[in-house]
Formats: structure tokens, C-alpha cells, sequence
């Protein structure tokens, strides 16, 4: 079983609604199981402005797939929640990124990981250091730095609000945000 951590983010319709949803399609993949789940953040949109805010969280898992096969799983739950793809970086009902496979480093022309963006989203990086044991220890590959960087290079971010609404946390979660040391 490989660890794989997604950040999924959705602004229209129900986005809550549809982040359990997502949850719980990809629970019941027979090549997944969702270890643990983030908090929900609301976060102003970022590139495209002109939409509502987005909810977002990461979830890791562990999965026997394939980067490439898991990527396809995620974009067929991305379809099953009728996601649209209109306006790049626009409104969605899903939006499903591979953010870390592994600790490996894929370059390939459908699937970059870990994601390239998601260093300046605290929308990602924020959810993920509640989840991740270790930020100290979580080095991102391809660079020198590890999440516990990340995460005070991020400072207090503007724009985002961390929601009390969770799905699945670990039971012997003793960290979060607010009081995880770098």
C-alpha cells in the first residue's frame, strides 16, 4: 500500500454536501481506503476571482493504484459529482489534485506531483499540516524543504477560515493548526 494524499475544493451547489460525497466515493474504491481527513477551510478563490469562496480539505489514503490509475479514480469522481470544466480555475462542483504520491516525484504531462501549486495555496497547505504527523519530518520531494517550511513561509494567511465541520479524523489526534511546533 502506497500513502497518497488529495485535496479536493468545491464551490457550487452544496459544497459541503459534496465534499462527503466525494468522501465516500472514493471510500468505496476496492484499491482505497481514506485514512484520515482534514478539517473543511473556506478560501477565497484564488486566479479566477469572480466566484463564490471554495471549501476545501485534504484526505490521505492509502491505495494499491498506480499514480496514473488513482488520477483517473479521481477524475471519475470528479464526473460522477458533475464537474464541468469551462472556465480554467472557474466554479466547480469538484475539484479532485493528487497533491503527494508516495514521497516519489512525477513529471509527466497529466499528472505532476507533488502538485505544483499547492506550496502558496494555504487552502492545501494548512489542511494538510493537520493531518500529516510530522511536519518536521515530511520532506517534499524534489526540493530541501519539509511541510513544517511550508507552513511558517505561509504565516497568517488572509482569505481562509477553518470550519469546524469534519468527516473522519484520526482517534488518537492529539494536533491541529492553531497548536502543531515547527
Amino acid at each position: 500500500m502506497v500513502r497518497a494524499y488529495i485535496g479536493l475544493g468545491s464551490n457550487m451547489g452544496d459544497p459541503v454536501s459534496q465534499l462527503e460525497q466525494a468522501i465516500g466515493l472514493i471510500q468505496d474504491s476496492p484499491d482505497i481506503q481514506v485514512r484520515t481527513c482534514s478539517s473543511i477551510y473556506r478560501s477565497d478563490p484564488v486566479d479566477y476571482l469572480d466566484q463564490p469562496d471554495f471549501y476545501n480539505m485534504v484526505v490521505e489514503l492509502a491505495t494499491t493504484l498506480s499514480a496514473e490509475a488513482l488520477l483517473r479514480r479521481c477524475q471519475e469522481v470528479e464526473q460522477e459529482l458533475k464537474r464541468v470544466r469551462v472556465i480554467r480555475y472557474g466554479p466547480r462542483t469538484m475539484d479532485i489534485d493528487i497533491l503527494f504520491y508516495d514521497q516519489l516525484l512525477i513529471q509527466k504531462e497529466d499528472l505532476e506531483v507533488p502538485h505544483p501549486k499547492m506550496k502558496h495555496r494555504s487552502f492545501v497547505v494548512l489542511p494538510l499540516a493537520e493531518i500529516v504527523e510530522d511536519t518536521e519530518r515530511f520532506s517534499i520531494p524534489g526540493t530541501n524543504e519539509n511541510l513544517c517550511d511550508w507552513v511558517e513561509q505561509m504565516g497568517n494567511p488572509r482569505g481562509i477560515l477553518k470550519l469546524d465541520t469534519t468527516f473522519m479524523k484520526r482517534e488518537e489526534e492529539k494536533t491541529n493548526v492553531e497548536n502543531r511546533k515547527c
